[in-house]
């Protein structure tokens, strides 16, 4: 590596770092108080209560009403939440997979949410599409799929009920959650800045220019793309902020981004995690790629026609 090489990556390093910084501390103080607050909601029994609630329209997707509480769950924290609830059930394959689906389209719903806002799509649109989408798939899953398999169970060590505990083991998990978030939006973050300086980002665009034109995604977004694709919304917030914010795309293709990541990302490590627990992954990916593939499309629609009527309207 010559030396203006050298240069081109130590001053892309230094412009990346402060607004890196202030992305992670957004992101990590919205990440401990929503986990603290799920942490209470379960705690007093308001989580099994919501669940109690849903549990009539789980019956009607096909699942039992316990599984509303893995789904809940799952909405306000994350898979890995919604994996421990699973996991003290007795569900078999049919079920796990239904039931991961409908997590994967809308779990950790709040920080995610926020991180869409902050790119520049409606959060409100954001979580009644992710809603839905969990419980069409789940509708139509139920309709599809063929008849159950044998039953999975995993069993898990009993959580200390008492309050302390509880605190102690929010803590630890959060502290770590924290740590491995930092590290990686920071690294990630880096690596976007030096792929964009030397071009790579580019090259990367060109290539994927097939794959995100079938899903009706712009091939500038290839590298959010498969950064959501890997490592999620959350980890790859800063790299996604810092694309929308420096004006490299736009509102209208990043918005176009969101609704199909929304409900289709993290398809490395969350998919080969639920099926370790039993969940079929060619239902997982498949469906939520079809499913994107509709709400992206969906939305070029609505654009077109916006578009006609302010040129009809002026």
């Amino acid at each position: 590596m010559d030396k203006s090489a050298i240069d081109r990556t130590i001053s892309s390093v230094k412009e990346i770092l402060p607004k890196t910084l202030k992305t992670c501390l957004w992101l990590v103080r919205i990440t401990v108080l929503v986990t603290l607050g799920v942490q209470f909601l379960e705690y007093f029994k308001i989580l099994p209560w919501i669940s109690n609630f849903l549990s009539p329209v789980f019956n009607l997707l096909g699942l039992p009403g316990e599984a509303a509480l893995a789904y809940v769950t799952g909405y306000f924290v994350n898979n890995y939440s919604a994996i421990a609830v699973m996991s003290t059930l007795n569900l078999d394959v049919r079920t796990i997979t239904i039931l991961s689906v409908m997590v994967l389209c809308s779990h950790n719903m709040i920080t995610e949410t926020a991180v869409q806002k902050k790119t520049g799509s409606s959060a409100v649109r954001m979580v009644i599409t992710r809603t839905l989408s969990a419980f069409v798939l789940g509708y139509v899953l139920n309709l599809i799929m063929p008849g159950a398999a044998n039953t999975v169970h995993i069993n898990i060590a009993a959580a200390d009920p008492s309050l302390w505990a509880m605190l102690q083991l929010w803590f630890v998990k959060t502290l770590k959650l924290v740590i491995l978030m930092t590290v990686l939006i920071f690294a990630l973050s880096i690596l976007q800045r030096l792929l964009s300086e030397f071009g790579v980002i580019r090259w990367l665009s060109k290539f994927m220019r097939p794959v995100l034109a079938v899903f009706g995604l712009p091939a500038k977004t290839s590298f959010l793309w498969i950064v959501a694709n890997t490592l999620g919304l959350a980890y790859g917030a800063a790299v996604m902020i810092d694309e929308t914010e420096s004006g490299k795309i736009n509102k209208q293709d990043v918005d176009l981004l969101n609704h199909h990541i929304g409900i289709s990302h993290s398809n490395l490590e969350d998919v080969i995690l639920l099926a370790s627990v039993g969940a079929i992954a060619v239902w997982l990916l498949f469906s939520r790629w079809a499913f994107s593939f509709l709400l992206v499309w969906e939305l070029r629609l609505e654009m077109a026609i916006r578009k006609k009527l302010s040129i009809f309207v002026g």
